[in-house]
């Protein structure tokens, strides 16, 4: 039996893969494996192994220990450091005989650092919020002078490595926004940038070697949790989208990043105050954190990639863009509760609206 390792275990952005993985005619044997005990016991993995950050000075050795131990036939990433990390030193995984299905090291550089992102979007000729590198108090009222004119608030949020909108906060306040940096140590890691509108949506695709295998439009309709921007990285509420604007855009900046994609690319997008859609960023590498939405609706992405990781074997689908045709199903999320997939018709009739 073939055997997959999944790091990060336990966490929301590896579960859900985990789930996608066990739940199939025929499983495979996973392993978890990840850095935080807490999160690691709650893993449905027989096997969970307790390894060092992805930072600390043990995690290349002690992951390599792991895989000589294990001997998995495939392992996947689903944090954007993590794979930043071992992507430097993703040879020394290949030569023990372990499978990777990961970009170029430099698709996953130009996309875990969101500036390098938003360089390449705008010299493809993408519609995308304006961006300012904050080094000092005058790039900063910089910022509120050419950025203020559409929308009186500006979005702030910090370059370095890291998901779930880090360090994001909107304000109108110059002295708040100083403070913020200040607080967050962030000079020369923040980004100013034109605000967007709450809507937003998402394109996760699946290439391989330059040719697209599968890709699959969401709308995100909130996000869960709190945060001081509003923005978690959570999605609260889903739903399947086919519009073919999101594709375009999608694709388009996807081969803004790279001439040959492989691997995965998840594109964020957002709708602007004129609703034009402008893209974010690329989760590169790793699925988003609901991709267990799009399984349990019919399609699981999981599993098509390791299917071609392991047994070179794709998938038969009637269409390689949005096979998911049911628009009108739902991933409604909520603390300490079991997501559920729902179509707005069966939502609307639980319900007793006065």
């Amino acid at each position: 039996m073939a055997k997959i390792l999944i790091m990060g275990a336990g966490s929301a952005q590896s579960n859900g893969v985990i789930n996608c993985l066990l739940d199939v005619k025929d499983p495979e044997e996973v392993i978890g494996a990840g850095c935080e005990p807490a999160d690691l016991i709650f893993c449905k993995t027989k096997k969970k192994y307790l390894l060092p950050h992805s930072l600390d000075k043990e995690y290349k050795d002690k992951l390599l220990l792991l895989l000589k131990k294990e001997k998995p036939d495939f392992i996947h990433f689903q944090h954007d450091q993590e794979l930043f990390i071992i992507s430097s030193f993703r040879n020394d995984i290949l030569n023990l005989g372990v499978k990777l299905f990961i970009p170029d090291h430099e698709d996953i550089d130009n996309c875990v650092y969101k500036y390098k992102s938003y360089l390449k979007f705008k010299e493809a000729g993408l519609k995308v919020p304006e961006n300012i590198i904050i080094n000092s108090e005058d790039d900063l009222k910089y910022a509120f002078i050419k950025l203020t004119s559409k929308n009186k608030k500006i979005w702030f949020r910090q370059m370095s490595i890291g998901g779930g909108g880090k360090g994001s906060v909107a304000t109108d306040n110059f002295n708040f926004a100083k403070e913020w940096i200040n607080h967050n140590k962030g000079w020369g890691d923040f980004v100013a940038a034109e605000i967007l509108n709450p809507e937003s949506a998402t394109f996760v695709s699946i290439w391989y070697d330059g040719e697209l295998v599968v890709g699959q439009g969401r709308s995100r309709k909130s996000w869960s949790g709190r945060s001081v921007s509003g923005v978690t990285g959570i999605t609260k509420v889903g739903k399947i989208s086919n519009d073919d604007h999101i594709v375009d855009i999608a694709i388009k900046s996807i081969k803004a990043i790279s001439s040959r994609p492989h691997g995965i690319f998840g594109v964020d997008m957002t709708y602007d105050i004129y609703g034009i859609l402008n893209p974010t960023e690329i989760n590169i590498g790793r699925f988003f954190t609901t991709i267990e939405f799009f399984k349990q609706a019919g399609l699981n992405m999981p599993e098509i990639l390791k299917d071609i990781a392991i047994y070179n074997k794709f998938p038969n689908l009637s269409k390689k863009i949005n096979p998911l045709d049911n628009e009108k199903l739902m991933w409604l999320r909520a603390m300490d509760e079991k997501p559920l997939l729902i179509s707005e018709e069966i939502l609307e009739k639980k319900l007793i609206i006065l």
